[in-house]
């Protein structure tokens, strides 16, 4: 009978006095590589911390009841999250989510200071907003590229939790790309999902990579799910907060209808050449909007917004930016079976 060859570790040797022989030294060396790459990668996430650590602020955020106490003065709520310093002269990062509707917000500097905040500019559809506190030697961080990121890389969270200062979470990027519905119905493009822990109090503060560069603001976890957590681009709040310190929001269009997602008949899709089986039913139109005096009626199917395909809700979201407010649009739907080309223009969106 043929045995299968095992492998036997051999028993420490010792020499006469005790002392373990140069054969055994040499194999309990065998894991010091490992051993230098974890000081490594510990010192790559603590230098990035020291990096951030001071630019990282607690938010605390007060709103006002419509309940009143006994002695009938209104009762306030308390809430809040993290956020960062990303200019010298006192603007901060954080999640709109955090100070939206403030009565009063309160912002604790990591070195103990606090000073009062004030809103700049939220967008809830984004889930960023901009807020100033005035203080003298603020730290700014540094300001990454979302656009160079690659899954697998390292990615920090970073936050200041119930003033619990610098909690650190560290992780891999584990996709980019993803899609986050915002409070405001919208979808928030091009959103980094990491496995670096959150909690609500984390909300608004940095998710930094291995050099101390900010990539994202931390904005999400999904509760019943472990490891998943997101992060806003850090072009994307770039932008965002670009446009909020300029006009205090951010301006997009409406064309004003009620609709949703649904397919289109194959034969329709190769008989017109669409490049989606789906498109937006309108439901119904609002009085005195540009879908009404554009002739859109209730059952049309839009496919397209100046030839850009348009296959759901979502898409016809993403293509209603401000660049679209008050200029000549075209829109391509299907009414029945025969296709239309109208003209509508569309109009800024209430804030």
């Amino acid at each position: 009978m043929q045995l299968d060859s095992v492998f036997v570790a051999p028993m420490p040797s010792q020499s006469m006095d005790g002392t373990l022989s140069t054969e055994t030294m040499r194999v309990a060396t065998v894991d010091s590589p490992d051993a230098a790459l974890l000081d490594s990668y510990t010192r790559a996430v603590t230098a990035a911390v020291e990096r951030v650590h001071p630019s990282v602020v607690n938010v605390e955020v007060h709103h006002r009841d419509k309940a009143r106490t006994r002695s009938g003065e209104p009762r306030e709520r308390r809430g809040g999250g993290s956020g960062f310093v990303f200019t010298p002269d006192g603007l901060i990062l954080t999640n709109s989510h955090v100070v939206h509707g403030a009565t009063r917000i309160e912002v604790t500097i990591a070195d103990g200071r606090r000073a009062p905040g004030h809103t700049i500019g939220d967008d809830p559809a984004t889930d960023l907003a901009v807020i100033r506190i005035d203080a003298s030697g603020l730290q700014a961080v540094s300001l990454g590229d979302s656009q160079q990121l690659r899954p697998g890389q390292v990615a920090i969270a970073i936050g200041n939790p119930y003033g619990f200062q610098s909690t650190v979470t560290a992780g891999v990027i584990s996709a980019l790309g993803r899609s986050l519905r915002s409070s405001s119905g919208r979808l928030i493009e091009d959103v980094i999902q990491t496995d670096a822990a959150l909690n609500p109090g984390n909300s608004g503060g940095p998710l930094v990579d291995s050099r101390g560069q900010v990539i994202g603001v931390n904005t999400a976890t999904i509760l019943p799910a472990q490891g998943i957590c997101f992060a806003i681009g850090i072009n994307t709040a770039k932008f965002v907060a670009g446009r909020l310190l300029r006009d205090g929001r951010i301006r997009r269009s409406y064309i004003g209808v009620s609709a949703q997602t649904v397919p289109i008949h194959r034969r329709v899709v190769r008989f017109y050449s669409l490049a989606r089986e789906s498109g937006v039913v309108v439901v119904g139109t609002e009085d005195r909007s540009p879908a009404r005096a554009s002739g859109l009626r209730e059952g049309d199917v839009i496919v397209a917004l100046d030839g850009k395909p348009v296959a759901g809700v979502d898409d016809l979201h993403r293509l209603l930016t401000d660049a679209q407010v008050g200029a000549r649009s075209t829109l391509t739907v299907i009414r029945h079976t025969e296709k239309l080309e109208m003209t509508i223009i569309p109009q800024e969106a209430a804030a």
